[in-house]
């Protein structure tokens, strides 16, 4: 993996304050979110970087072998569970502070950065957010779930046990069922996470409702 993981990096203004770093699904890449900024309803000032990674491509055991852009290999969906390779998310995790770090170059620190993610992405951003070792803005978990509770739990940070988390889910998900969604959620709330929680009516996608939510919760994370 290079130093830094390709990008896409859209501004809303000259010399952002704030930044968010988000992470896209499997199979997918860093344009898959790009076109949502302009619905987020977040004007000019502040100014927002948003920066869209795209993963590295490697085989997914889960997808019979195929070779696609993922943040980590998914060895099964056994019990309704993601069993993912645990190793892969801890250099995807280092990928993503990297990231973080060139942020806080470039005069945003890391108070002033989001990590938002959708299903793959998410799980990522729940990972790299709640073992981070500086407090972040927020957290943005969509459609998605806990890689490795395990994980989690051992190497979760105390610098952000506040930071506020912005969490969603379709009720008509075929593809990350509700139930993980909801088990995440539970899981942060159970370690006492300021969680904002939402249920749309629809699949493993996004809507405008949604999108305009989390500009919503954007918009009151960058007036702070």
């Amino acid at each position: 993996m290079n130093d830094f993981l390709p990008a896409i990096e859209l501004q809303t203004g000259p010399q952002p304050d704030y930044s968010v770093i988000w992470l896209h699904g499997l199979g997918a890449d860093g344009n898959d979110f790009a076109p949502i900024i302009p619905e987020l309803g977040l004007g000019t000032s502040p100014a927002v970087r948003f920066v869209f990674p795209h993963a590295p491509h490697m085989p997914v055991t889960w997808n019979n072998g195929l070779v696609m852009r993922s943040w980590y290999d998914i060895h099964s969906l056994d019990e309704g569970r993601r069993h993912a390779d645990e190793a892969g998310i801890r250099e995807s995790r280092e990928a993503i502070r990297r990231l973080i770090t060139r942020e806080n170059e470039r005069g945003v620190p890391t108070s002033r950065i989001v990590l938002a993610g959708f299903s793959q992405g998410g799980a990522m951003a729940y990972v790299a957010g709640v073992t981070h070792p500086e407090p972040l803005a927020g957290i943005v978990a969509l459609s998605t779930y806990i890689p490795s509770p395990e994980l989690l739990a051992l190497e979760k940070s105390n610098a952000n046990r506040h930071t506020p988390v912005f969490a969603a889910h379709g009720t008509e998900d075929p593809v990350v069922p509700l139930q993980l969604g909801v088990a995440a959620r539970d899981t942060l709330v159970g370690l006492d996470y300021p969680v904002e929680w939402h249920t749309y009516r629809m699949p493993h996608s996004v809507s405008l409702e949604e999108i305009q939510d989390i500009g919503a919760w954007f918009r009151a994370r960058f007036a702070q």
